[in-house]
């Protein structure tokens, strides 16, 4: 290689990265263990390696240099010197390239080829042994970027955590089949962001996107190989960049302008980020970033055998944010997406991996976790935790600090179930209707710390959870093996797609009921997208591998009579709960007296109209409840609210009529029917729908009454 052409100084150990100053560009790479960095700077393609230059200066830990002939779009990587002694926990190859850490874009795709990996795979010795070939060609490039943007007007939409409703989706699958998205922009940042995919949000009235992770990310080897890539993203290689195959072109201001649009039509930009393990897998993966610039630091190692690494993800490795620099990592690109990409939020994945301790012990005050809590930027965004990872002691919901939401797979399971007609679970349903105090309600939290939800990305969708009984995953070449075997789903008397018109009718009526109960419970509601007109994934409940027809929203569907109607129903939801502020109080239910009023917060009844008795809940065989929220303490605590009626709920999961009498109120207030999920049209305004004393609620059907003062005439 020729003598170096490009000027060298010293620079700065901070900031970590490449920074550009409008000038230059400072290198700083942290590695506690390397004994010599190089910086490799690369073509315009990235197919040619310019100049490699050892960065001369080692300041507490970090390797840095500054470049002053350094322009934007540089693209560079690192090779890092030291011992490799997988033994001991060391895997340093200078042979293999590596991607900045703290890369804010990268530039080409990810090419599986052996020389990524640091070890000869068929060697004797496996990753003991040594491989010398150049992993460059094979590799992205880090890319210099100037982070300058014009935000114009931009604000935060600021939604009040108990107005919030999420809306998860992923961002290539969301409009990679829109028609009316132009075809160049289809499954990118962009896409979300076309007038057609904008209208449809704001239509629909949700409140902030969930997006699945769009950090760079890698196709697994074993994905590789059988064919496959992984669609949902949860295999991060980049922290700071957003995912090439999400952008229409290589401009890197396109998630700003997404973010921007999506805050100008009002909606917030919640962010799915996996910081628990990275893509390079277990000992046997490949060298891409972090295994190569330092191994004993960034990842948990098995104190006994430190040739292997401690799995709490499933994924073959753990970061170790024990460690300070790796605790800094997290917490920089977080703070980066907040303040820089302007992000409203973060669902941290496997929550439980990022708070254990040195001794692998869950602590709700980990470093993580006690950081999130004192940062001045990251303490203001929404924080919400995925509160369980796959190791021993994992599962944790209700176990988070307070000031950070937790998905509620309590919530999920006990309506899907009461839905499917188990018995005996009235009294678990109540608490999860009420915003799972009993779970989360410790430490001044509120009911929107329970992120309620019925079907996610993981696992079947509304459609799957009444059309399929059993999974179906044999597109991912695991015999049908990977995702979970018990879904609490009911096919509804026929497995799969069927013609049958009853069949058909309950299914539709069961999607109803299960809409109902996450609109009408107290809490945070999220919907997966596609779910509002009834997207199947053909009984995949694992689709995590499939970028195709079977992940993709089908937006055909949404023309269709049966999926117009469910969309009018959630609309309908939306608009419910956006209205009446006994949906979403911010104050947990208790069944007390309000200051001021004649009315309980809630109040409990049993078919015959009375309020229930112990007995009542100790009743296996219940499959009916029903519950009255007193209206006039939401204007209490709501002054915003627009609606102060008193709403009566009745949950019926029984294959029999019931007859519910109407309680009687404490002032003259005369009932309504707001909606009655056994209804084509559940949301029947414009009829008279003034019910006498008994309603007669229809087998496996959700009711909302309303009450209030009848106005003389």
């Amino acid at each position: 290689m020729s003598a170096s052409r490009s000027r060298v100084w010293s620079g700065e150990p901070y900031p970590l990265g490449a920074s550009w100053d409008g000038k230059g560009a400072n290198f700083a790479l942290f590695s506690e263990n390397a004994e010599r960095v190089d910086l490799c700077l690369f073509d315009q393609t990235g197919s040619r390696e310019l100049e490699r230059l050892s960065l001369p200066e080692y300041t507490n830990e970090v390797w840095h240099a500054y470049l002053p002939d350094v322009r934007p779009g540089q693209l560079y990587g690192y090779r890092v010197y030291g011992p490799y002694q997988p033994r001991i926990g060391h895997r340093f190859n200078h042979n293999k390239l590596l991607l900045d850490p703290y890369a804010k874009m990268l530039q080409g795709q990810f090419q599986w080829n052996e020389a990524l990996f640091g070890y000869q795979i068929r060697h004797a010795d496996g990753d003991l042994s040594f491989d010398t070939r150049d992993s460059a060609p094979f590799l992205p490039k880090s890319r210099v970027v100037d982070t300058a943007f014009t935000w114009g007007s931009d604000r935060a939409p600021r939604i009040p955590w108990h107005e919030t409703i999420i809306y998860e989706l992923n961002v290539r699958g969301f409009t990679i089949r829109h028609p009316e998205v132009p075809k160049e922009l289809r499954g990118t940042f962009a896409g979300l962001v076309s007038p057609a995919a904008i209208r449809y949000l704001k239509a629909l009235g949700i409140t902030a996107v969930e997006l699945m992770p769009i950090h760079g990310l890698l196709d697994e080897w074993a994905l590789f190989q059988r064919g496959l890539r992984n669609f949902w993203g949860y295999n991060s290689t980049a922290f700071f960049a957003p995912e090439n195959r999400y952008l229409s072109s290589d401009n890197s201001d396109e998630f700003k302008t997404m973010v921007h649009l999506l805050h100008d039509a009002g909606i917030e930009v919640v962010l799915d980020v996996v910081y628990n393990h990275t893509a390079e897998g277990d000992h046997t993966g490949p060298t891409l970033c972090f295994r190569g610039i330092d191994n004993a630091s960034y990842y948990r190692l098995d104190l006994d055998n430190p040739q292997r690494y401690r799995d709490f993800t499933g994924c073959g490795n753990s970061l170790d944010l024990h460690h300070p620099r790796v605790l800094q990592l997290v917490m920089d690109s977080m703070r980066y997406w907040a303040e820089e990409m302007h992000v409203d939020g973060f669902r941290l994945d496997l929550a439980t991996a990022l708070a254990r301790e040195q001794n692998g012990e869950f602590d709700r005050h980990a470093g993580l976790l006690d950081a999130l809590r004192q940062d001045p930027v990251l303490s203001r965004v929404k924080l919400i935790a995925e509160p369980w990872d796959t190791g021993e002691g994992g599962y944790r919901l209700g176990q988070f600090p307070a000031g950070i939401s937790e998905w509620n797979d309590r919530y999920r399971d006990v309506v899907r179930r009461f839905w499917r007609g188990d018995a005996g679970l009235i009294g678990e349903l109540a608490s999860r209707v009420t915003g799972s105090e009993d779970l989360l309600g410790q430490r001044g939290r509120r009911p929107w710390a329970s992120v309620n939800f019925v079907a996610s990305h993981d696992g079947f969708t509304l459609e799957d959870l009444v059309s399929y009984t059993e999974k179906r995953n044999a597109a991912n070449g695991e015999d049908n093996k990977d995702g979970a075997t018990e879904n609490y789903s009911w096919n509804c008397g026929a497995e799969g797609k069927t013609d049958d018109h009853e069949v058909r009718s309950l299914r539709h009526k069961q999607k109803r009921n299960m809409l109902a109960s996450l609109f009408l419970s107290q809490g945070l509601p999220m919907l997966l997208a596609g779910d509002e007109f009834g997207r199947s994934q053909n009984g995949n409940n694992n689709a995590y591998c499939q970028d195709n027809e079977i992940s993709w929203i089908d937006w055909s569907l949404v023309a269709t009579e049966e999926g117009r109607a469910l969309i009018d129903f959630v609309c309908a939801l939306v608009r419910l709960r956006r209205e009446h502020a006994v949906l979403r109080r911010d104050r947990f239910l208790r069944g007390e007296t309000l200051p001021a009023t004649m009315f309980k917060d809630i109040t409990w009844l049993r078919p015959d109209g009375q309020e229930k008795i112990l007995e009542d809940w100790q009743n296996s065989h219940a499959r009916c409840l029903g519950f009255l929220l007193g209206g006039e303490g939401a204007a209490h605590h709501e002054a915003r609210c627009g609606a102060h009626e008193s709403l009566l709920v009745i949950l019926n999961a029984h294959d029999d009529e019931i007859a519910f009498r109407l309680p009687e109120m404490p002032t003259p207030l005369g009932w309504r029917r707001v909606m009655d999920t056994s209804e084509v049209l559940p949301f029947s305004e414009g009829v008279n729908t003034e019910p006498g004393p008994v309603y007669l609620v229809r087998p496996r059907s959700a009711v909302l009454l309303a009450a209030r003062k009848r106005i003389e005439t």
